[in-house]
């Protein structure tokens, strides 16, 4: 089984940093694409940036210029550096990434347990 772990959640003042992880581990052959989602109280889970074959990033309008993806092939690790957060950054954040666990079997979707990251002043 695959299992994805994030770490790097807590609580920040507005304008502060964060950098979140995501560890992928279990049956792993091939990670296509790992990102990172977020669902605030009242509102749907949106995709805030997800990193595609290790190289095409994508970028939520609301947090270009803030918020940088990065993954660790090796390590089967991303990354989403926070910068200049924003209270309504406040959100769960939840890993993504969709895996190959073995040569002979299909691409699966795949969610971590979420991390709260709380912005306040």
């Amino acid at each position: 089984q695959v299992q994805l772990v994030e770490s790097g959640g807590g609580l920040v003042q507005p304008g502060g940093s964060l950098r979140l992880s995501c560890v992928a581990s279990g049956s792993i052959f091939s990670i296509y694409a790992m990102g990172w989602y977020r669902q605030a109280p009242g509102k749907q889970r949106d995709m805030v940036a997800i990193i595609i074959n290790g190289a095409t990033t994508d970028y939520a309008d609301s947090v270009k210029g803030r918020f940088t993806i990065s993954r660790d092939n090796a390590k089967n690790t991303v990354y989403l550096q926070m910068n200049n957060l924003k209270p309504d950054d406040t959100a769960v954040y939840y890993c993504y990434a969709m895996i190959r666990p073995n040569p002979n079997t299909a691409r699966n979707n795949y969610w971590g347990q979420g991390t709260q990251v709380t912005v306040s002043s």
